[in-house]
């Protein structure tokens, strides 16, 4: 496989995994835990503490996330049925941009878009930003090749 044809979807994910953090004030091991939640459909909260385990331990980080939006009851408990949750639109919408972002969706460098670009931001968030610039202008540059 020439470097043409190779698609590296994982390339610039710590880059697009910070940028989406910081937007949506989200923590790695919550986003990572919904990226599992995401293809699930629909679970239990023993699906949840079966996963979430590989986690660090924290209680109530099921209510916190429904709390937060990122999860929903789609069913609740009822008689010998269990509560079943789901990823609510918000966790599907976030989900659906990071993976077009991963297939080459470029990050925006404007400054009500994307909180790493505001002025007084961390070193951290700057050197991001300057890592999403060099993304974005590498995202255009496969975007536009030509094939041999």
């Amino acid at each position: 496989m020439n470097a043409a044809n190779l698609v590296d979807y994982l390339k610039y994910y710590r880059v697009i995994r910070h940028y989406f953090c910081a937007k949506y004030k989200i923590t790695y091991p919550d986003l990572e835990l919904l990226f599992f939640l995401y293809s699930e459909q629909y679970f239990s909260g023993a699906d949840f503490v079966e996963y979430n385990e590989l986690f660090s331990w924290q209680k109530g980080k099921l209510y916190r996330l429904i709390d937060d939006g990122w999860i929903s009851v789609f069913r609740k408990k009822d008689g010998f049925k269990k509560t079943v949750y789901c990823v609510s639109h918000k966790g599907k919408v976030m989900m659906s941009s990071f993976y077009k972002k991963l297939s080459g969706e470029e990050i925006s460098e404007e400054e009500r878009n994307n909180p790493l670009f505001k002025r007084n931001v961390k070193y951290t968030d700057k050197v991001y930003r300057n890592m999403i610039k060099k993304m974005n202008q590498f995202t255009k540059q496969q975007r536009y090749l030509s094939p041999e």
